[in-house]
């Protein structure tokens, strides 16, 4: 085992940016382990994958061991796991508000305590959540509120964390896209899509995995919510 490789442990990571992800890590060296309800196994030595549902805490547990075990350390936590359900606030019902805390919070919480108690014993590590821009920046037509709420909270823990482990290593921080060409949208929503954003074009996968990659390289960057979302937030 070559412990000075280093390790990212990304969730989320069967397809889409959390597919992305994993590519962009192994292209700079990194060792993968690679998380989803769904996630095949890899031909890829350098990339072992859990199976199973981030909010188990059993589930976050054996990713942290399958880490530790296999390439004895964890440099980065890429929170990438989360659900989006667009309906009239008053149209949620009890199930879907269970299912956007459990994905989007529960599954983080488990998963990057585990990950920092152990970049508290290397002294350095990095935490990376994929929230949206949607929490600063609503868009009338785009109803968000269980968004608002469960990347909202991970926006505000992302700062929280950034202090409380500032002088311990630790660097916590956040990407929050627009809307990006992914399987979770239909291709002939895009082109509406793409008139959300100020430049006109809808975000690619490319451009999240480009964000957190710098972020992860950014050493005197901490608690930043970085905004990949076209303009968006900006205004129009």
């Amino acid at each position: 085992m070559n412990k000075q490789q280093k390790v990212a442990i990304i969730t989320g990571a069967s397809q889409g940016i959390g597919a992305g992800l994993v590519k962009g890590f192994r292209d700079r060296n990194y060792r993968v382990v690679a998380n989803s309800r769904s996630i095949q196994p890899s031909s890829d030595p350098d990339v072992i994958t859990v199976a199973g549902d981030i909010a188990d805490r059993g589930v976050a547990e054996r990713i942290v061991q399958e880490a530790l075990s296999r390439f004895g350390r964890i440099d980065t936590l890429v929170n990438n796991a989360g659900i989006f359900s667009a309906k009239p606030f008053t149209a949620f019902t009890a199930q879907d508000y269970a299912d956007n805390i459990s994905v989007n919070l529960t599954g983080f919480f488990h998963i990057t305590q585990l990950a920092i108690a152990e970049m508290e014993k290397q002294r350095s590590g990095h935490v990376v959540s994929i929230t949206t821009s949607l929490v600063d920046h609503a868009i009338d037509g785009v109803p968000s509120v269980l968004a608002a709420i469960t990347k909202g909270g991970l926006n505000a823990a992302t700062r929280s964390l950034a202090i409380e482990y500032a002088k311990r290593g630790v660097r916590v921080n956040a990407v929050a896209p627009g809307v990006v060409r992914t399987p979770m949208h239909a291709p002939e929503s895009l082109g509406a899509l793409a008139g959300l954003h100020p430049v006109g074009r809808i975000g690619e996968i490319a451009d999240v995995v480009d964000a957190v990659l710098y972020l992860d390289n950014a050493g005197f960057v901490t608690g930043e919510i970085l905004r990949v979302d076209g303009g968006q937030s900006a205004g129009h």
